[in-house]
């Protein structure tokens, strides 16, 4: 009788991540549904390699499971971005998937990832389909992009974006110790969608309007607007404080840091140096201190700062996977669906996971400001409460413990 399940993780990493594997071995424990769960080493890619380790003991310690694990950033159980070809043009790693559940009785398969995670889980679904196989598989949000349609938001946002906006107030600090009039440009992850930058805004309060501007992908860049602007600021204040996406265009739709961009195996840009090409710009053009600084990977994973929010609704998302797959569901991915801002409240519901696979959500037009500089107070409604909240980490030797991962070394 088939009353396993396997669950793997895939993508970039992020804070919360870890919480959704903590709540999915949280709900197998209280499904009693399945009787083992195996956690698949370096997402799909595991399944194929039958690289599995056994999460079944982790259930019955509560120890691990809710005060290390949940609380670990990155992907205990590591990752991939193995790309699942067509089925109908190749069917063989297909094959050896469902022989691999097959083999190990699983009745339900977890996947926790991003947009190329939720290509996944929609290929495995409609091959289980044209195969006759019962084998429930269920998606599972996480991506500090905030990309995903038809979810509110995604697990390790929330963790990203109190990074951000922390970053940046401390970044002001920094440079208002100074006379000297200066620009400070600061380059966040965001290739085609800018909620990560836009995040920045959080970091205003009554006494330091940082960011000053901010610069996302949703509209095009214009060069000399955006030297303008930073005169128009240096009218008023000494010093300027920019958020740029990584993932800037101008009208034509090139990157400004494209000369150097290449691809990734799913057709993604990889770009950096965003930054570094805006400070070069402002050299050229004014007399002005300037430096450029480029947060990179340190926003992904910063469990120091991570939102209680965030790591509560990432667990939650994990549990209900596996309701949803103990009822017989499959094919969809759980998703938070909000209720109000003030009072913050949301509630979690299945979708389909063929309405977000290869889709990407963009910030509303509405929500930019017509001069393309800056966010609207409707952004900044939606993004406060994501970032409520404080964790406990356990320290050792004045540094965070993590749960270790030497399976993975």
């Amino acid at each position: 009788m088939k009353d396993n399940c396997i669950v793997a993780q895939s993508g970039g990493p992020t804070v919360a991540i870890n919480a959704s594997l903590a709540g999915v071995i949280d709900g197998v424990k209280k499904s009693n549904k399945y009787t083992r769960v195996y956690g698949a080493i370096h997402g799909i890619q595991g399944v194929l390699d039958n690289n599995f380790i056994d999460l079944s003991l982790m259930a019955l310690s509560k120890f691990p499971l809710v005060n290390t694990l949940e609380l670990s950033p990155a992907m205990y159980l590591g990752s991939c971005r193995y790309k699942l070809p067509d089925f109908e043009v190749d069917s063989k790693p297909y094959e050896i998937i469902f022989d691999r559940f097959e083999e190990y009785q699983v009745a339900a398969f977890f996947y926790i990832g991003g947009n190329d995670s939720m290509d996944t889980v929609d290929k495995l679904s409609k091959y289980a389909n044209k195969i006759g196989s019962d084998v429930k598989i269920v998606g599972i949000p996480k991506t500090i992009d905030n990309d995903l349609c038809h979810t509110d938001h995604t697990p390790g946002f929330g963790s990203a974006a109190k990074y951000v906006a922390s970053t940046m107030l401390e970044i002001a600090h920094d440079t208002y110790i100074y006379q000297i009039p200066s620009v400070v440009i600061v380059e966040i992850m965001g290739r085609d969608a800018g909620w990560l930058t836009a995040a920045s805004c959080l970091a205003r309060n009554d006494y330091s309007p940082a960011p000053h501007l901010i610069y996302l992908p949703e509209v095009d860049f214009d060069e000399d607007q955006f030297i303008d602007d930073i005169k128009n600021v240096l009218k008023t204040s000494r010093c300027v404080i920019v958020a740029v996406s990584e993932g800037i265009h101008d009208k034509d739709g090139n990157y400004i840091s494209a000369s150097s961009a290449v691809a990734d195996k799913f057709g993604h840009a990889q770009l950096s140096g965003t930054g570094k090409a805006l400070e070069s710009l402002v050299k050229d053009r004014m007399d002005i201190k300037v430096r450029s600084i480029e947060l990179n990977v340190l926003q992904r994973c910063a469990a120091h700062i991570s939102s209680r929010t965030d790591i509560n609704e990432s667990f939650a998302l994990g549990q209900a996977a596996v309701k949803y797959a103990a009822e017989g569901m499959t094919a969809v991915m759980s998703t938070i669906k909000r209720v109000s801002n003030d009072p913050y409240q949301w509630i979690i519901e299945p979708e389909n996971v063929s309405l977000i696979a290869n889709q990407a959500k963009t910030i509303p037009l509405e929500w930019i400001t017509p001069e393309k500089n800056d966010v609207t107070p409707e952004m900044e409604a939606y993004l406060r409460p994501l970032i409520i909240g404080e964790v406990s980490l356990q320290y050792k030797d004045g540094l965070p413990m993590y749960l270790p991962v030497n399976h993975l070394l």
